[in-house]
């Protein structure tokens, strides 16, 4: 047993002057270079994380943005081609849909459940629309809660935006006219007002 393991010994160090050698001509020096070349890709990473545009690359129109679904029916895929799958299909004409990104004709959208994909410009319109996300929606003839109701809306019910100020959206609802608290809405930016 001990004979084996003095000519084990030798072995590893007659190889030894070769191992080094390897190391220092072959892999050794990558291994060295290695932290400083990950760090000086991971800093020129930082910036183009943060350089996040505001405005669409296409449009130059904000981003995020609102806009409807024009058409009775949409293909959200999962990437900004027809070739790509199909993910979902949005069924229901004026359906607010937030714009995130733009590659050429297609814009990335989502609803207020956060599902979405690529969808085609064509089919989105600039017109409008948020969805009731309160239980009871109540719409008021003057944006003032004591001012009297005009029609009471269901959660998930889509309705035409034609007004916002910092606080309140007025909408149109199967004839019906009145200001809704932007709290109960989902389509419209928190800070943002219209005519």
């Amino acid at each position: 047993m001990r004979q084996t393991q003095d000519h084990a010994h030798a072995l590893t160090s007659a190889q030894s002057p070769m191992i080094v050698r390897d190391w220092l001509f072959g892999i050794g020096p990558w291994l060295l270079v290695a932290p400083f070349f990950c760090t000086a890709l991971w800093a020129q990473e930082v910036p183009v994380a943060r350089a996040t545009p505001s405005v669409g690359q296409v449009t130059s129109f904000p981003l995020p943005r609102y806009v409807s679904l024009k058409s009775r029916e949409g293909n959200a895929r999962r990437g900004p081609s027809l070739t790509h799958r199909i993910d979902w299909i949005f069924s229901h004409i004026g359906t607010p849909l937030k714009i995130t990104a733009e590659f050429e004709n297609w814009r990335r959208i989502e609803d207020w459940e956060g599902m979405g994909g690529w969808m085609h410009y064509s089919l989105l319109s600039g017109v409008r629309s948020a969805l009731i996300t309160a239980k009871i929606g109540e719409l008021r003839l003057k944006p003032d809660l004591r001012s009297p109701i005009v029609v009471k809306a269901e959660m998930g019910v889509v309705a035409k935006v034609s007004t916002c100020n910092v606080d309140w959206c007025k909408l149109t609802l199967e004839g019906y006219k009145g200001w809704i608290e932007k709290t109960a809405l989902w389509g419209v930016s928190p800070d943002e007002a219209f005519d």
